[in-house]
């Protein structure tokens, strides 16, 4: 795995729920192909490669019509198949055959369609727009501004920049309808900042738990009976690529860290430039309760009587006067 790209335990549940579908490759197969591993990608061109030469090499032999190849050599016949196909030709074995003739120019066709095709393929993985997004392991639920708050940590691993790098962070989980009948119900989560218009450097997103937010009084344990997932997606313009890139991300409840916070990995230079310590950039470190007078809302994590862990508890300015 590349440095610095993460990926949780919910992440990867949604890739094997996709992968858990029907496989039919042969129903979409420039999609399969595309998204294909390059090992695996290769191999299957060298497989086909391999195989049409062989089957050009048996017809080859049952004509017997190629000059200067050993009568009932396969590796003759093979070899003069790849010249042919490749259009190479040497000029030491040649077809001397009507049949072999139409071998060899069925071949060549089959050869020109088969370069177009594969260099088609490559290119167009090549040129395919990635993007080298980090996302943290975890999330937090901690203080911001005297708000708790839900957060994650993006950054950008390239030198580049994402142009109007835009968050969309979904509240997924099991809700019983008034039939009894379960059902998954997602539930945007507004944030503090859902828009970055030049995303180079890191980025913690924020959702504040105010009154009207679906994590309002949410505990630990209601949101992993819930079986809730916190699902993240990332879309911007790369400006190297000048095409739209996305990264995803996705936290069960036991991902999320409550009454915690990210460590600092920001360092400025001396020339007013930034330098960025990966190597902290999942660390979390206990987040600083806020003061009760100036307070608009707390995180109790069980510290306090009648606490129960985990819970987000908002605290009436007025109650504490």
């Amino acid at each position: 795995m590349r440095h610095g790209l993460m990926r949780g335990k919910a992440s990867d549940l949604v890739d094997q729920v996709a992968l858990s579908a029907p496989h039919r490759p042969f129903s979409d197969l420039y999609y399969f192909l595309i998204t294909l591993s390059w090992p695996l990608l290769l191999l299957i061109i060298v497989a086909m490669f391999a195989l049409i030469n062989g089957v050009f090499a048996l017809a080859y032999m049952l004509d017997g019509g190629v000059t200067n190849a050993r009568p009932g050599s396969f590796a003759d016949a093979f070899f003069f198949s790849v010249q042919t196909m490749a259009t190479i030709g040497y000029g030491t074995m040649a077809p001397r055959t009507i049949f072999a003739n139409l071998l060899v120019s069925i071949e060549a066709m089959s050869g020109l369609t088969s370069l177009a095709v594969v260099t088609g393929l490559v290119f167009a993985r090549f040129s395919r727009p990635t993007a080298r997004v980090r996302f943290s392991r975890a999330a937090v639920i901690a203080p911001r501004d005297g708000v708790p708050s839900l957060m994650f940590r993006v950054v950008n691993e390239r030198s580049n920049r994402i142009v109007e790098a835009q968050v969309h962070v979904v509240l997924a989980r099991q809700t019983l309808t008034m039939e009894g009948e379960r059902v998954r119900n997602f539930q945007d989560l507004a944030l503090s900042r859902g828009r970055n218009a030049l995303f180079s450097l890191s980025w913690t997103v924020i959702h504040p738990i105010t009154e009207q937010s679906p994590l309002f009084g949410e505990t630990r344990e209601s949101l992993s009976a819930s079986r809730a997932m916190i699902i993240v997606s990332l879309t911007g313009m790369d400006e190297t690529f000048l095409q739209t890139v996305h990264a995803r991300q996705a936290y069960f409840s036991d991902e999320i860290s409550w009454g915690m916070r990210f460590a600092d990995i920001l360092q400025e230079l001396p020339d007013r430039g930034f330098t960025i310590d990966y190597s902290r950039f999942d660390d979390l470190v206990p987040a600083d309760m806020p003061s009760a007078g100036a307070a608009e809302a707390s995180l109790r994590d069980g510290s306090a009587p009648g606490a129960s862990p985990g819970t987000v508890e908002f605290v009436n300015r007025d109650k504490l006067k």
